[in-house]
């Protein structure tokens, strides 16, 4: 069979109905830009997503105070004062633990000159801008001094900034808490809001100390964040954290624990699969499209078949074979597969990303989606245009040249 030739003949074929086979090919090329847009979507909404969680800490675990009973009454979770700064350092010491961040927390209503600002106010370490992968904008952070001698400094989150100083630079100056003057030493840099919409700017970090005994007047402390040397070493970490906390705790084997450990890399890998899925789903969903783009190349194959018998019964009587009659439809269907593909491709990238161009929803445009999508739009064409191929090529010679 002389492939050059039949390529030719399945271009004039399209090229003498062309409206009919641009018709033919919209399907496909709705379908193919379907796949590409909805993945590209999907995608995007899988790397924001990563992108949140990474903010957070995949490799952290995050301590708090458990339940208390009490009378027979159980109270929730953090209504026991149980965690101590010295568990924390305890929790330093052990195996696959990078840092550890001892935070207490409450609100308290910032003043500077003439303008105030109601917000949250976290004692914290040194390491706490490590362990949250949090740097700063501009200024310092306080030092392990700071916190031993419950200096009256503190940092500002950029909201806090925002709504204090305005456009001025708050480094140096002075801020009022509950009567006691701080100097701030630094501004930490933009961390948008949680995946739970609070706004993680909005807050204000002094020494561990300082909140705790001239703001707050405890000595416990709300949480202890550790920071682990992989997401995977967050399980081996969890398991020890919790047999150290159980010893200096003096729990019983048969008492319930007083604290609650939260692995967020268990919440990375829920949130990561849930996200897979949506891609998958919306990729799915969108293929449907080219299937219905394939029954209508099937569809128009047929009455081109139809059309064309008494073509056909003259090619046979001339010599060509039942396989080149074969070929010859099937090239027609993949060709307007191939080209509906082609012409999808550009659509879909346009689609895409006008989309990121024109909204804040981001998009990711992956390679593997492309390749999907047109190697898909390939096998449609096969698939739907064998049934009109074959029935045209086991036509009779005779019955094709009494067509009319």
């Amino acid at each position: 069979m002389n492939w050059a030739a039949a390529l030719q003949l399945a271009l004039k074929a399209l090229w003498r109905n062309k409206t009919r086979a641009m018709l033919t090919a919209l399907g496909v090329i709705i379908g193919v830009a379907s796949v590409i847009a909805m993945v590209a979507i999907g995608s995007g909404a899988q790397q924001r997503i990563a992108e949140q969680l990474a903010s957070m800490g995949t490799n952290t675990l995050v301590i708090r105070p458990g339940s208390v009973t009490r009378g027979g009454v159980r109270t929730g979770a953090g209504t026991t004062t149980s965690l101590t700064r010295a568990d924390a350092e305890a929790i330093r010491d052990i195996p696959g633990v990078i840092a550890i961040a001892p935070t207490v927390r409450t609100g308290v209503q910032l003043r500077y000159r003439g303008t105030n600002w109601g917000t949250a106010i976290e004692g914290v370490t040194p390491d706490y801008i490590s362990v949250k992968s949090w740097p700063l904008a501009e200024g310092e952070f306080f030092t392990e001094q700071h916190v031993i001698s419950a200096a009256h400094v503190c940092v500002l989150g950029q909201t806090v900034a925002r709504e204090l100083f305005g456009l001025s630079n708050p480094i140096g100056e002075t801020v009022v808490m509950k009567g006691m003057a701080c100097q701030v030493l630094g501004v930490l840099s933009e961390k948008g809001a949680t995946a739970w919409g609070s706004d993680q700017d909005d807050s204000v970090f002094a020494p561990l100390t300082t909140v705790q005994r001239k703001i707050m007047g405890v000595t416990h402390i709300d949480r202890v964040e550790v920071q682990t040397a992989g997401r995977e070493a967050t399980y081996q970490v969890m398991k020890d954290v919790t047999q150290l906390l159980r010893y200096r705790h003096r729990i019983q084997e048969e008492q319930a624990d007083d604290f609650r450990i939260y692995n967020r890399a268990e919440l990375a890998k829920t949130s990561e699969e849930s996200a897979a899925v949506f891609t998958w789903l919306l990729g799915s969903i969108a293929s449907v499209s080219l299937l219905v783009g394939g029954i209508g190349i099937m569809n128009i194959m047929l009455v081109s078949v139809t059309e064309r018998t008494r073509e056909i019964g003259i090619r046979m009587a001339l010599g060509a074979r039942r396989r080149d009659i074969l070929w010859q439809f099937l090239l027609e269907a993949m060709l307007l597969s191939v080209a509906g593909g082609i012409i999808g491709i550009f659509l879909g990238l346009g689609g895409a990303l006008g989309l990121a161009q024109f909204s804040n929803f981001p998009v990711s445009i992956t390679p593997w989606s492309i390749i999907l999508a047109f190697s898909f739009a390939g096998l449609v064409g096969v698939f739907f245009g064998m049934h009109p191929a074959r029935k045209a090529s086991r036509l009779q010679p005779i019955e094709a040249l009494r067509y009319e």
